[in-house]
């Protein structure tokens, strides 16, 4: 145990840096499950300025065959932010960048629906001192139904003899 002046908040973390190579197609990292309340939605309105009554209006909802408010596409794809989950505490320093993501939205999300977001690996492209991790993104609700699926794209360093 180190001592109270040998504390270094570097070394306060997940765990070590898994780079690129480290990585397999296949592996899995969840993202814990949320229930979209109305406080979500309202935050989501705000943040990205959509005022579009199918979003906060209920009756509006209603009177187009909703069951109650429906989440803006956006708002659902962000619940699979690899950042809300371990991913990132996974791979620590070899992250080099966000490159894209691509959403399909297959069923309706509404408020008070517990989402349930999964990242997997599907592809490592390598390069020469980088890599390129291909990941799909579902998320289910919470009556096991598939409402979105896309990829993200990551840029990641591979090892070098410096950070063996």
């Amino acid at each position: 145990m180190a001592e109270a002046g040998q504390f270094k908040p570097e070394e306060h973390r997940f765990g070590p840096t898994h780079w690129f190579e480290d990585l397999k197609v296949g592996q899995t990292f969840y993202i814990n499950s949320r229930t979209q309340t109305e406080a979500m939605f309202a935050a989501f309105q705000l943040a990205s300025g959509d005022n579009h009554p199918i979003h906060y209006d209920r009756e509006y909802c209603k009177a187009r065959g909703h069951r109650d408010l429906l989440a803006h596409g956006l708002q659902v794809a962000i619940q699979g932010a690899a950042g809300a989950g371990i991913f990132p505490h996974v791979i620590g320093d070899s992250l080099i960048g966000f490159l894209e993501q691509s959403s399909r939205f297959l069923r309706p999300v509404y408020v008070g629906d517990t989402l349930y977001p999964m990242l997997v690996i599907t592809e490592l492209t390598p390069g020469r001192t980088t890599g390129v991790v291909a990941m799909r993104v579902t998320i289910h609700n919470q009556d096991r139904e598939l409402v979105m699926d896309g990829i993200h794209r990551y840029l990641l360093r591979k090892r070098t003899a410096a950070s063996n």
